[in-house]
């Protein structure tokens, strides 16, 4: 291939040694820049690091044999004695008996909108268990109250009672995943913060850290100390796993900088509406399309009559919106979401119409009767809700467990469902947004958006390569575009 003036920057840069930041937009070859800097270093010994098993495997086929394509888990593993890395077949303890064994009681705490949130024993055993996940993907060397996860709606002072209360418990549990003798079941991450403590030298002359903008501060922690040339490759406004503990490496990481904004994935008219997006968050520079590449943007479509590949969803429960429409017209649909919590909002409504009190999903847990869910549906702050709460109320609980057994294998379906996380990574030809992304009114009283919801708006435009409907956020979008000058 014949790189371009930015690709051969990247490449120059690799060739002289140091570390070095590429912020690289959505689409803009950031593998085969990779590819060709690893080529350039010759003899060296590479190693290029992604997060995702396919992902490593799909660079090794690509990568010169001076490289090793890697995953973050698979170098930890490799360094892990066995009697820990058996316990990952270990059968899981359920948040309940957790909650039984170490003594937890249910809670009630005041929130900031008037209404208090009461967890159960089995919701403040699941907080520490989510407290320790998060240690395990942080840079310190033992688990801190700030690790503990609470809900931002808590009252502070409260959340900070509850977050001192509940680190005794978050040490018990992680001293527990350490030790081989204890029954406790563990995921990937304990061994990887096991790795990462023992401060291991990482055998390569280079390292290409792929998708930087998505690491934690554990593998920040293991990059910094290595003697090695560090490439950290990115795109600071795909930056969308805060609640992973992503700290975002672009902003943190102090080196020479290159950048890749010529996207090969899209033409002009999606660039534009991405660019306008990205000035939204004061960048400056544009993500430039492909002039040959005939992309459009649709402001007017009709359901069911305009065909598209996937279909972005911000919420679950709106996925499960549009998995219920599309069912009920016959259309095989697939689905990448956490199936799981959409049963459990399936699960959750019908005990709300029972009475009961819930503490998940998050979208129903404030709740304390289906009534309550159907007022709020009709609010402006609840409207995202209202289609599947209608659903509910005019099939039936049933009709949603029964249309998650209808979910169609990805290369069977019509089109895909997904939430914006999970499709991350991928590309369509023709996609939809759904109505769903969370716009709000600023303190000048102008509409605009929180930044994670502009990069999570900025991820979903840009999975799109030939068509982009934009119809369902169509008048909130343009208005925030006018209303902010760009």
């Amino acid at each position: 291939m014949v790189p371009t003036d930015e690709q051969a920057s990247v490449v120059d840069a690799v060739k002289a040694g140091g570390p070095l930041k590429v912020k690289a937009y959505a689409g803009a070859g950031k593998t085969s820049t990779l590819r060709l800097a690893a080529e350039a270093r010759g003899r060296a010994r590479g190693l290029y690091l992604a997060f995702n098993k396919d992902i490593a495997n799909e660079a090794a086929q690509k990568f010169p044999q001076n490289t090793r394509c890697r995953t973050v888990h698979s170098l930890a593993y490799s360094a892990t004695p066995p009697e820990l890395t058996r316990k990952l077949k270990n059968p899981v303890e359920p948040p309940h008996q957790l909650a039984l064994r170490y003594g937890l009681a249910k809670l009630r705490l005041p929130t900031t909108i008037g209404k208090d949130l009461e967890l159960s024993a089995s919701k403040v055993a699941r907080i520490v268990m989510d407290g320790a996940a998060r240690f395990c993907r942080s840079a310190q060397a033992e688990p801190l109250a700030w690790h503990i996860p609470v809900e931002s709606i808590v009252k502070e002072e409260e959340a900070e009672h509850l977050r001192d209360s509940l680190l005794p418990y978050v040490k018990r549990l992680w001293g527990e995943y350490l030790d081989p003798a204890s029954p406790s079941a563990i995921v990937h991450d304990v061994y990887v913060k096991r790795w990462e403590r023992s401060r291991p030298r990482i055998g390569a002359d280079f390292i290409l850290f792929d998708e930087a903008q998505d690491a934690d501060g554990l593998m920040l922690s293991v990059l910094r100390a290595q003697q090695s040339q560090v490439i950290y490759v990115g795109d600071p406004y795909q930056q969308i796993y805060e609640w992973r503990g992503a700290v975002n490496a672009m902003e943190h990481i102090r080196a020479p900088e290159c950048a890749l904004t010529e996207s090969f994935r899209f033409g002009p008219a999606i660039a534009q509406l991405a660019s306008r997006v990205l000035r939204l968050m004061d960048e400056e520079t544009p993500v430039r399309g492909q002039d040959h590449v005939e992309s459009r943007i649709l402001h007017d479509s009709t359901p069911g009559q305009d065909r598209f590949d996937a279909i972005l969803c911000r919420k679950n429960a709106t996925v499960l919106t549009h998995l219920a429409q599309g069912i009920g017209r016959g259309d095989r649909v697939a689905v990448r979401a956490n199936v799981d919590e959409l049963r459990a909002f399936a699960d959750g409504a019908e005990q709300l119409m029972r009475g009961q009190r819930i503490g998940y999903p998050a979208t129903l847990a404030l709740f304390e009767t289906w009534e309550e869910v159907q007022e709020y549906a009709e609010s402006f702050a609840g409207r995202d809700l209202k289609p599947l709460v209608t659903l509910i109320d005019n099939e039936g609980v049933d009709y949603l467990r029964l249309i998650l057994t209808r979910v169609s294998p990805e290369d069977e379906a019509d089109y895909i469902v997904s939430t914006v996380h999970r499709a991350k990574g991928l590309e369509w030809e023709r996609v939809q947004l759904a109505g769903d992304f969370k716009f709000k009114t600023g303190d000048d009283g102008e509409l605009t958006m929180a930044p994670e919801e502009m990069r999570l708006l900025y991820v979903a435009m840009t999975r799109a390569k030939r068509l982009l409907d934009v119809s369902e956020i169509r008048r909130d979008l343009y208005t925030m575009f006018r209303e902010a000058g760009v």
